[in-house]
């Protein structure tokens, strides 16, 4: 008896540590490097007056074009916490906030072995939630679909040498 009560003890410290992980930790390096991006442009903004923290990924997209070359669509959600901007170095121990909306964000790249390219120009748009409009979505897909259109054009192996 006092076998399964430890047991059940442990399964479910078990269970609360992994509930306890924060999402940001859950994503591959390649899209953590998305995220830092738009909270790095969403901190630079004048009106921002509080951190935001990784919540949680509604979409994501991946094209990989070979030779380590990856192209990447990551829609998520970010949420404000309780620090003031420019009162931590560490976001993480910040508590959320729930009077305030969410930010919606979406950021597509280019990242060649794992570091965001420069060419082209990285697409990163954040919004709060209830103002996103359908076409805001619209123009995100569209940056989606040119910047992988353009990896149809001729490659190496393609051309011809007679």
């Amino acid at each position: 008896m006092a076998a399964r009560l430890v047991l059940l003890v442990c399964a479910g410290a078990l269970l609360r540590s992994a509930e306890a992980q924060d999402p940001y930790d859950q994503l591959s390096d390649s899209y953590k490097k998305g995220v830092d991006l738009a909270l790095e442009q969403l901190n630079t903004h004048v009106g921002v007056k509080h951190h935001f923290r990784f919540l949680r990924t509604v979409e994501k997209r991946e094209h990989d074009a070979g030779f380590g070359v990856l192209f990447l669509y990551h829609q998520f959600h970010l949420k404000p916490t309780r620090c003031a901007k420019g009162t931590t170095s560490d976001s993480t121990t910040c508590q959320f906030r729930n009077d305030r909306p969410l930010m919606d964000c979406a950021v597509c790249y280019k990242a060649v072995s794992g570091q965001i390219e420069a060419n082209p120009d990285p697409y990163v748009h954040c919004i709060q939630k209830p103002r996103l409009m359908k076409e805001m979505m619209s123009t995100r897909e569209d940056h989606w679909k040119k910047m992988t259109y353009a990896t149809g054009a001729a490659t190496i192996m393609a051309l011809s040498t007679g």
